[in-house]
């Protein structure tokens, strides 16, 4: 019974959605290819920013540069009582969820989902963004040219995450 309500939930919404806006007079058609059209123009302003971001993540990760970051940033995670072994995290989240979700799922992997690290992995991934993404897509699609400012501001947000991450980890499990 559940299942099948769950299976018809979207249906169900469209079907509704359509059906008030007929009786409140909208055509619905000409909403629809409204909507599809300004997405679409949404999607040619970002365009550029992921084209450019999306190679740009690979190209660290496959440089090796993120092992060496990696190796000088252990003294300062572990004053900020952040193990070393999730700098990758660190270092990707900010970059890329797909990249941030591989980092995470291969420290799993290797500790075990329940352990610190994997709970604390977990944690981050839910506590901080994809900063540079979220700054190419939204401000693309915003047209906003001028967010110098915002930069720092979300990256220090991502910082300020992944430290009360590791201690809220550290304070209910450790």
């Amino acid at each position: 019974m559940i299942r099948t309500l769950l299976t018809l939930a979207m249906p169900l919404i469209m079907g509704g959605v359509g059906l008030y806006a007929l009786g409140r007079g909208v055509d619905v058609f000409s909403a629809l290819t409204d909507g599809m059209r300004d997405g679409l123009k949404t999607l040619l302003r970002i365009f550029p920013s992921l084209l450019a971001l999306l190679p740009a993540i690979a190209m660290v990760r496959a440089s090796g540069l993120l092992d060496a970051v990696t190796g000088l940033l252990s003294p300062v995670l572990a004053v900020l009582g952040i193990p070393e072994q999730l700098a990758p995290l660190l270092l990707l989240r900010p970059l890329s969820g797909s990249g941030a979700l591989a980092a995470a799922t291969d420290l799993i992997g290797q500790y075990g989902a329940d352990s610190l690290l994997g709970r604390t992995a977990a944690v981050m991934l839910g506590s901080t963004e994809t900063t540079f993404y979220v700054l190419a897509v939204y401000f693309g699609a915003a047209g906003i040219q001028k967010g110098r400012r915002i930069l720092p501001a979300a990256l220090l947000a991502d910082l300020v995450g992944f430290v009360m991450a590791a201690q809220t980890v550290r304070c209910f499990w450790g």
